[in-house]
């Protein structure tokens, strides 16, 4: 692990928003006037997706990826201005919350401000063109990390925005190499003092697929030693596969059981049911029931909970990348009051030391977090009601989601169907 990780971003709650697409104007400003309802929700950090210009050569949609970056050390006009970006920062810290923003250090758009002013910086194909690694990111071209005077130029436009924000979310980081994520780490403490580092990561099959062929694609352990944390990827495959139907719910619980015995004692899994990346889970669990269960699950796992916006509504329309495409927060559907009171059993009842572990009983996850008191999470995922076997003395506990009262006999839980989180 990285030396300072703070082990207490073990409890934190990420808020993701793509500016463009979260209100009506798609600006900076136009988002100030949300961060009470955010924050009520039970958010620590708010993630801006990438704020920077956008290309505009191989642009894909109508205004294009805010991934295919043209300026490190600009803000998107479409957005507002460096001071409507900096208000919102003030915003944002007024509230107590922090802030972090994308950083897309893999490659920028063909017609990026680097490549015009160091296209040396560059991959170049056989033919001396500019290129990239993965086929169909077509709107980009990849940087070169042999470089070293690159690496002076990111670090120094990662030390400007660090005067501004808490941290940062950097975009495929498995493809980056993680000495430069170390060098980068050391000097922009500097600037901001427990900087907050959040590593995507990649698929496990994508990231050995990516090695065989030659490209660099570091691995999640690795990763470690430079991010606080880190996208659960090395483990996703087989949540997918569950919500598919083509591999038991066992299958991901032993996986998560395994990442607390395999990584450092402060590693830092970010739980999320979906992303910007990830088809919406009200689109795959459309019941709200089991969409109850689901959260619940995700903020007991060991980890930062993440939450992309408009799943507290749930949202199922996954906004588009490239296009002008206005999140409907109107649903008529509010798990806003469960998030909140999931956030408070986070911070409260649950230590960042715990140790973890993780199983299925058919479709029920069982979860038990053990440190200075055992945590027993009971996730019914297809809200079957039952005796689940338990390794926890009998008796009658409190169920803190609900209030209710949850009865322990003969090593069986008796559950609902509803979600279930206890603290002996």
């Amino acid at each position: 692990m990285a030396n300072n990780t703070d082990i207490e971003l073990q409890r934190a709650v990420i808020y993701s928003v793509y500016v463009r697409n979260h209100t009506p104007e798609g600006t900076f400003r136009a988002l100030i006037p949300d961060l009470g309802r955010i924050k009520s929700l039970g958010t620590d950090i708010i993630w801006l997706m990438p704020i920077h210009p956008i290309g505009v050569a191989a642009r894909k949609g109508t205004l294009g990826s805010p991934y295919a970056n043209m300026d490190y050390r600009a803000v998107n006009p479409e957005y507002g201005t460096l001071e409507d970006f900096r208000a919102l920062c003030r915003a944002v810290h007024d509230m107590g919350m922090k802030i972090i923003i994308d950083v897309v250090y893999n490659h920028t758009s063909p017609d990026s401000v680097l490549w015009k002013t160091h296209p040396e910086f560059f991959y170049k194909r056989p033919d001396g063109r500019p290129g990239n690694h993965v086929g169909d990111w077509t709107d980009i071209i990849d940087l070169d990390y042999t470089n070293s005077a690159l690496w002076d130029y990111q670090i120094e436009s990662l030390c400007y925005w660090a005067q501004y924000v808490d941290g940062f979310r950097c975009d495929v980081a498995s493809f980056v190499p993680v000495e430069f994520w170390k060098e980068a780490r050391g000097t922009v403490e500097n600037v901001r003092p427990g900087c907050i580092w959040l590593a995507e990561s990649v698929h496990r099959s994508f990231g050995d697929y990516c090695r065989s062929v030659g490209m660099y694609s570091a691995k999640d352990s690795e990763l470690f030693e430079a991010f606080d944390i880190e996208y659960e990827y090395d483990v996703r495959e087989a949540f997918d596969a569950y919500l598919a139907g083509t591999a038991p719910l066992s299958t991901y619980m032993e996986l998560v059981s395994f990442q607390d015995f395999a990584y450092p004692a402060r590693y830092n899994k970010l739980r999320f049911l979906e992303n910007h990346d990830q088809p919406r889970i009200a689109s795959r669990v459309p019941e709200i029931d089991r969409l109850e269960s689901f959260t619940a699950m995700t903020y007991f796992i060991k980890g930062a909970t993440l939450l992309y916006a408009g799943q507290e509504n749930a949202v199922n329309h996954l906004p588009a990348l490239f296009d002008k495409d206005t999140i409907d927060f109107d649903t008529g559907i509010d798990l806003s009051p469960l998030m909140r009171r999931l956030y408070d059993i986070k911070k409260t009842a649950l230590e960042p030391s715990d140790s973890f572990t993780a199983s299925a009983f058919g479709d029920t996850a069982v979860m038990y977090r053990r440190g200075g008191s055992v945590k027993l999470g009971v996730f019914p995922l297809k809200c079957e009601k039952g005796e689940i076997p338990v390794s926890v003395p009998d008796g009658e506990y409190e169920n803190l989601i609900s209030g209710e009262s949850v009865l322990i006999s003969g090593g069986k839980l008796r559950c609902e169907g509803k979600p279930i989180i206890l603290k002996l």
